[in-house]
């Protein structure tokens, strides 16, 4: 059935048409609806976001990427879905790690303005545009450009904590850093070198001198060179996405050494390296050494002093390769093969 159009009743005046509502604003956006390999990303234009109470609305200008955003995107280890999404990301778009220019705030923030350049950490940082919590970003140090920035907050607070609060190191202390060329390994070298201590790096032949850069005073190449089997003794192991034999490891700590493992590989698709971390702790127990792991946090408790070591110049960012938005797909493919330096950047906006 034909409706009946609308009529004004007889003497009545006749409404004009109501104008068009105002579309939503959109952003173009890296989106994943499912896991699996890189086929699963896509660059769509999608709602942009708005910011609510205490939050910062960042127009975002580059986004770090490390092996987390795989992790995530492949769904895997299992174990680890039913904090994300059991089929599909309940975040769709990816990313952590940003840098930008604050474009709006929300309600009760006083400490950062439309127009800073900030650095931090917002869920879903592949995107024109990012919500995040105030607390999650600090500003960006004079001197350092955004690109740069965005390759500090998830694995320089990472290393951070890592080196300063679970192992404890000092000036004197011998370091050894599994990992040492990568995003979290190149700040563990460069940040124990800044507290004092004599650092070693683990990495390829290829990037030797860019850790020796970061302040190594030695790089073995693990291609060449199985480190447990040398006569060293280390006060702190910093072990990056390791799967070297813990009782091996074990066995280059000092009496009272400390091996901290930062994140895992290997293991199955069930539960990854996980048990190689629990199987740490539980070692811990039998030993005067300290054997362990932790999750690092992205409250944003450590972006200020992370932000101070870099304005002091004793840290620099560890940005590597800088790749554009839509090649994200290539990105993860070099950084899964080990063809990134450093720490692989997004550029998304200017």
């Amino acid at each position: 059935m034909t409706p009946t159009p609308n009529r004004a009743a007889p003497g009545a005046t006749a409404t004009r048409d109501a104008l068009p509502t105002p579309a939503a604003p959109t952003m173009q956006a890296v989106v994943q609806r499912g896991y699996g390999t890189t086929d699963v990303l896509h660059l769509e234009r999608v709602a942009r976001p708005e910011p609510a109470e205490g939050q910062v609305l960042v127009r975002v200008q580059a986004a770090g990427l490390d092996r987390g955003v795989w992790h995530l995107m492949a769904g895997l280890p299992y174990v680890v879905r039913p904090m994300f999404g059991m089929s599909t990301p309940k975040q769709p778009i990816p990313g952590l790690d940003v840098a930008g220019t604050v474009e709006a705030v929300g309600a009760g923030v006083d400490t950062l303005a439309v127009g800073d350049r900030v650095f931090g950490t917002a869920p879903g940082a592949f995107a024109e545009y990012a919500v995040t919590d105030a607390a999650r970003l600090a500003r960006i140090p004079e001197g350092v450009d955004t690109e740069a920035a965005a390759s500090l907050a998830v694995s320089g607070v990472t290393a951070l904590e890592a080196v300063r609060v679970r192992a404890g190191v000092r000036a004197g202390h011998r370091v050894l850093v599994l990992g040492a060329s990568g995003g979290v390994g190149g700040y563990a070298v460069q940040i124990a070198a800044a507290a004092g201590a004599e650092v070693t790096g683990v990495a390829s032949a290829a990037k030797a001198e860019l850790v020796r850069s970061w302040g190594a005073t030695r790089v073995i190449d693990y291609a060449t060179t199985d480190v447990t089997t040398l006569p060293e003794r280390y006060d702190a192991i910093i072990d990056i996405n390791g799967r070297l034999p813990l009782g091996r490891l074990s066995r280059l700590l000092t009496p009272r050494g400390r091996l901290v493992i930062v994140g895992g590989e290997g293991g199955n698709r069930l539960t990854g390296g996980i048990e190689r971390q629990f199987a740490a702790r539980l070692r811990s127990a039998f030993t005067r050494r300290t054997l362990g792991f932790f999750i690092s946090s992205d409250s944003g408790q450590w972006l200020p002093e992370l932000a101070e070591l870099v304005a002091s110049g004793a840290v620099r960012p560890t940005a590597g390769d800088v790749y554009p938005l839509a090649d994200v797909r290539r990105t993860i493919d070099d950084l899964v093969a080990g063809r990134v330096r450093g720490k692989a950047v997004l550029h998304v906006t200017e």
